[in-house]
């Protein structure tokens, strides 16, 4: 199974407000970048679709580190709210919440936690992707 590194990152100007996000997939010694933007949305729809917009790349099922700074997605698969959200219901961003489950379904993806805005060089450049993808 191909083994790949993703780093991702939402920002929002305004909560909601126009918000943009990125990620960074790595695979051997290939990188792509990829962002984009929405023009109303939150800073959790935009942590949720980095993380959706890089697992829909991926043509053929993989193993998958994530590395996220955003405690809404890690924590939810660390600590597995998912399964209680599925069963009781998703009180916000259901729409996304249920692609990126299928999309965790279909491969083996671990999360882990960065610290946002510390010396992390990959977080930091996400960071920068997603701020510059915000629309203005």
């Amino acid at each position: 199974m191909k083994e790949v590194t993703i780093y991702t990152d939402g920002a929002c100007s305004g909560n909601p407000g126009p918000g943009g996000w990125a990620a960074i997939l790595i695979y051997r010694d290939q990188m792509k970048e990829i962002s984009g933007g929405d023009l109303k949305t939150t800073n959790n729809r935009m942590e949720l679709m980095a993380v959706i917009r890089s697992l829909k790349i991926l043509k053929q099922t993989c193993r998958v580190k994530v590395y996220s700074d955003s405690a809404y997605i890690v924590n939810c698969f660390h600590e597995k709210w998912y399964v209680k959200w599925e069963r009781s219901g998703f009180k916000k961003n259901e729409d996304l919440w249920r692609l990126l489950l299928t999309l965790y379904r279909k491969h083996d993806v671990e999360f882990v936690k960065v610290k946002g805005h510390s010396n992390v060089e990959l977080n930091n450049r996400c960071d920068e992707l997603a701020r510059a993808a915000v629309p203005k």
